[in-house]
């Protein structure tokens, strides 16, 4: 399979299927002519890496998931530490917005929104 098969077929940009052979998540054969050729491994691998990413897991997450997806002798409880520890991330995120959209909420309610130049909103960003 080329590139373009491959990017359809696993929901991901050539650009990106390049960037991850690149780093070494992926790793196609290449024919005589230098040209790319994807087997159906590489193609479950990136469908599994686009997923991986769509959960927000990063670069890093993603080799160690890819590697212990590959290992048959692994420990569920290694997948289960590195998806505890990104979920944890995820939560700490979550509080950081929330905690942005109270304080902005405060502003927007604080701004009587007229022709006045006297706005609390730029107000707070000017002294933090």
């Amino acid at each position: 399979m080329n590139i373009g098969e491959v990017a359809k077929r696993a929901g991901l940009p050539a650009k990106t299927i390049r960037y991850y052979e690149d780093i070494g998540l992926v790793t196609p054969p290449r024919d005589a002519n230098g040209y790319r050729r994807f087997r159906e491994s590489e193609v479950h691998k990136l469908a599994f890496l686009a997923r991986a990413r769509a959960l927000g897991f990063s670069i890093e997450d993603c080799r160690v998931l890819v590697a212990l997806y590959e290992d048959d002798h692994r420990a569920s409880a290694d997948v289960k530490r590195v998806a505890q520890e990104h979920l944890q991330q995820i939560d700490d995120k979550i509080a950081q917005l929330q905690g942005m959209r109270a304080t902005l909420a405060e502003l927007v309610d604080c701004c009587a929104g007229d022709d006045r130049p006297d706005c609390p909103i730029l107000r707070d960003l000017a002294t933090g």
